[in-house]
């Protein structure tokens, strides 16, 4: 029998006290609650259910999860119901895949300003796709897509850049018409990264005259405005990295990149490989030698202070949708953009009564949570509730498969 796969939460239920204990003053309380929520989920501390199979018997405990959006355990299902929900989204056309990335010198003042800085990477990308698809030098259209951020690297070092999706083409100005992009060809990266970055100075400027900046330790210079403006002129003179990746096959390829990341944490558990004498190694990706795969190995505590970098204040829309995909006017828009393409209307989402958990599960990922594992013929009935254990009373039965 395969040894179980190594998951996230059991380093930080083995490493995690002992880290905030250390580092407790130099973390965030999304920090906190992060780390927190981790270490219990799936975990007797947040309840869950005791459920006996009618065929064989067989008893089985179900944890709850922690459903904190940084925990690496708790994505899947939030992963299937939203790439579900944008099913209806996706236009029959070519689509294409930009990602704009801050150059590495601004990657502390982002930490510091996350709010401020990653609001800021949003709209300078967005104006900058707005601007240079409509003007009839490139594109002269209307267009719309989506942007997802990572604040991370393979490496799981501080690394913030912007995932674009964004469909091959656009509505004409007047609304009657899709002009189309060239095959394999949207807009060229090197203009989309030189109005990037202007907008984006301009941008960091602004914030800078409005006081909208924090700076802390080793970034104290960038306070006076002869050290800020030193960053900026060095930036100035720094090729800004648009990267285009080869275009989408088609809509199934858009939704089964969407389901890759839009939902995706620092690491998965996929990656991780031993947790041993406090330390721990898992797989990356070298983008700079063809994505050969490699093993890193980090002291436990290295570990969990590269996973807690990434995490958003709280709040934070990390996910979206720009141009005529905007929320105020999407549902008008794709309609239009279906029409003038000759396409088929998308059917209207029906309105179903909700679903139970395990319906929904079974539904977007084709597992029947309520199948016995022991047998794999009878179905799993709810037998007892476990409550919480600041609320529980009770001891677990025993003899039973917490597993």
């Amino acid at each position: 029998m395969a040894a179980p796969r190594l998951e996230g939460a059991e380093i930080f239920r083995q490493y995690g006290p002992a880290y905030r204990d250390t580092h407790d003053a130099s973390l965030s309380p999304q920090q906190q609650r992060a780390l927190h929520a981790i270490e219990l989920c799936r975990t007797a501390a947040l309840g869950g259910h005791v459920a006996q199979c009618d065929s064989c018997g067989h008893h089985a405990i179900s944890y709850n999860s922690c459903r904190n959006r940084h925990c690496p355990t708790c994505q899947s299902l939030a992963k299937a119901q939203w790439v579900e929900d944008r099913r209806a989204e996706l236009l029959p056309v070519e689509s294409f895949h930009v990602v704009f990335t801050l150059p590495g010198v601004l990657a502390p003042l982002a930490l510091q300003n996350q709010k401020v800085v990653y609001n800021l990477l949003f709209r300078a990308a967005s104006d900058t796709w707005l601007r240079i698809a409509a003007d009839p030098q490139h594109l002269g259209a209307r267009i719309g897509f989506l942007a997802i951020l990572h604040t991370w690297g393979q490496t799981l070092l501080h690394h913030p850049h912007l995932h674009c999706v964004v469909p091959g083409g656009g509505l004409s100005p007047d609304g009657q018409r899709w002009i189309a992009c060239p095959t394999g060809f949207f807009l060229p990266v090197r203009v989309l990264s030189r109005l990037f970055r202007r907008l984006f100075l301009e941008g960091l400027q602004q914030a800078f005259d409005h006081h909208q900046l924090q700076f802390h330790g080793q970034l104290q210079p960038l306070a006076e405005p002869q050290g800020f403006a030193r960053l900026l002129d060095r930036c100035r003179h720094t090729e800004w990295v648009v990267s285009a990746k080869p275009p989408f096959g088609g809509p199934a390829q858009v939704l089964e990149y969407l389901g890759r990341y839009t939902h995706h944490v620092a690491i998965s558990n996929q990656r991780l490989l031993t947790c041993e004498e406090g330390n721990v190694s898992c797989r990356w990706k070298d983008s700079r030698h063809h994505n050969q795969q490699r093993v890193m190995t980090l002291d436990a505590a290295e570990f969990i202070r590269r996973f807690l970098l990434p995490i958003l204040p709280a709040g934070f829309v990390r996910i979206r949708s720009c141009g005529w995909l905007s929320h105020r006017h999407r549902a008008e828009h794709l309609a239009r953009c279906r029409q003038v393409l000759a396409v088929p209307e998308f059917p209207p989402p029906a309105e179903p009564p909700p679903l139970h958990w395990t319906a929904r599960s079974q539904q977007l990922t084709g597992l029947d949570p309520t199948l016995c594992p022991q047998c794999g013929q009878g179905p799993l009935v709810h037998w007892q509730t476990l409550l919480p254990l600041r609320h529980q009373h009770s001891r677990v039965p025993p003899g039973v498969d917490s597993s």
